[in-house]
This record gives C-alpha cells, structure tokens and sequence, in this order.
C-alpha cells in the first residue's frame, strides 16, 4: 500500500481580515472562516491522494478566540489519519496581531474527505506516516474521532428518518 508523509498534504493560507469579512460585533465572520477551512482542508486532502475529493463531514469547528480587523489569519492543513477512501484533515487556525505581532491560536477544525474517481466512486488513498509530535499526536487520537463520527453519522441517518421534506406553506 502507497503511503505518504503528513508533510506532502501540509499547505497554508494567510490572509487579512477586511471589514467587509466581519459581523456585528466587529469580528470576522465565522461562516467566512468556515468556507476558508473547508476550502484548505480540500486542498490538503487533494494533496495527499492527488484524486479529487469531496467532504464527506465537518466533524467541528471550534472557534477559541474571536479575530480581529487587525489581526492576520493563517489556515494551516493537514492530513492527520486516512481510512480506505476517507482522509482526515485537521485545521489550525492562527491569529497574527499585525502591530504587536503575538499569535494565538484562534480555532481548530477537523474535516474528512473521501476520494473520488472519475465516475465518482470512492478509492483508496495512501496511508499517512506522521513524522513530528504534533502529527504523531493527532494520528494516534484519530481512531478514537473515527468512531465517534461513525456514531455521529449513524445517529443522524435515524434523525433524518424522522425529519419531513415539506415546507408549511405546502
């Protein structure tokens, strides 16, 4: 079985926060931030079986500290645990105050992708081999995520059975 390095999906994104990317409260937007995440873990994902992917589930986004106008931001992603198809993809996300020049970490997410070949059916994808401890980390902890999204995604299947697909004004 192919594998690859953590490293080979690592890939980063700066950026700054613009007033038209923030809400009421003068901080960025978190749907904004949502799409960025979804966007770079995709990327990262797209990096690592160098097949085209599709998000399969946003198991969390977990905003730490709110970002500020005149902070920078910075997405870093990677490829933390691959199944047979899916890939885990974990987001850092970095504040940088653009005056003072102290880093937070602002929030973190974890995606997983699965994918795809040209008829849209899911393939293998290589295993990843963590190198540093913060890799190592986040792989011997993702089997324990794995199970919980699988229950997660279970769970949901049953929700939706109780769900209508109608409208009231229908």
């Amino acid at each position: 079985m192919e594998q690859r390095f953590v490293k080979e999906s690592r890939c980063y994104r700066t950026s700054r926060v613009f007033p038209t990317d923030v809400n009421n409260h003068n901080t960025l937007f978190g749907g904004k931030l949502m799409a960025n995440i979804d966007d770079i873990a995709s990327i990262a994902a797209s990096k690592h079986c160098r097949k085209f992917v599709v998000t399969a589930s946003t198991d969390s986004v977990d905003f730490l500290r709110p970002i500020k106008t005149t902070d920078s931001v910075t997405l870093e992603a990677f490829v933390t645990y691959t199944g047979r198809s899916s890939m885990e993809v974990f987001v850092k996300v970095m504040t940088e105050d653009l005056r003072s020049g102290e880093r937070q970490i602002a929030a973190t997410s974890f995606l997983t992708f699965v994918a795809l070949d040209d008829n849209h059916r899911p393939l293998e994808v290589p295993r990843v081999i963590p190198e540093t401890e913060e890799e190592k980390r986040l792989h011997e902890t993702a089997i324990k995520r794995a199970e919980m999204r699988k229950l997660r995604r279970e769970e949901s299947k049953k929700f939706a059975d109780y769900l209508t697909d109608t409208f009231p004004w229908e």
